[in-house]
């Protein structure tokens, strides 16, 4: 049977209803393409590196220390998904120093209680992926990841369509959590 439509294919299908609703995310392809990371494992020059550099709302830093700074995850899972890195450029937890692994645990434990008290989570993800087998996305700067949680915070979209909503802008969280950290 003859088509009537001489519409090109990709036009026709796009018209094409179906149940689906989209969630556009286009900030995720700079993660899918990997744009910051290091080219390697040997380059020092990395986010985790030239983020202390700039100021704190540029960079999403909600927290400073001696040794250590908290940031927001630029790819969060959830709102106030927070990274604890070392100033120093390491790779490996065991390469820390006595100091740089007190303080990594000490801003670990303050932005614990930094989400209770301005997001009051159901619980949290806390975790380091160490090596890019195992995960880590800038596989050589050492970071621990701090992931709010809430009762039904996830749904489908992540496991169909890869793609995470995420109801609040990391600006406002970072604002929220510097104004009130909880040392």
């Amino acid at each position: 049977m003859p088509s009537t439509c001489t519409a090109e294919p990709a036009e026709r299908f796009a018209r094409v209803p179906d149940a689906f609703q989209r969630l556009w995310t286009p900030y995720r392809m700079a993660y899918i393409k990997g744009d910051s990371r290091p080219a390697s494992e040997e380059q020092s020059e990395c986010p985790f590196c030239r983020a202390p550099r700039d100021d704190d709302a540029t960079a999403l830093v909600v927290h400073r220390g001696e040794l250590a700074y908290v940031v927001m995850n630029l790819f969060p899972y959830s709102p106030g998904h927070l990274l604890v890195c070392p100033y120093r450029h390491v790779a490996r937890y065991i390469d820390l120093t006595d100091a740089e692994a007190g303080e990594f645990t000490k801003l670990t434990q303050a932005a614990v209680r930094t989400l209770e008290s301005v997001s009051h989570p159901d619980g949290f993800n806390l975790g380091i992926n160490q090596g890019a087998v195992a995960g880590a996305g800038i596989a050589a700067h050492l970071h621990q990841h701090i992931v709010p949680r809430w009762a039904g915070d996830t749904n489908f979209l992540p496991i169909i369509a890869e793609t995470k909503a995420l109801p609040q802008l990391l600006e406002d969280a970072r604002q929220a959590l510097a104004g009130n950290w909880v040392g």
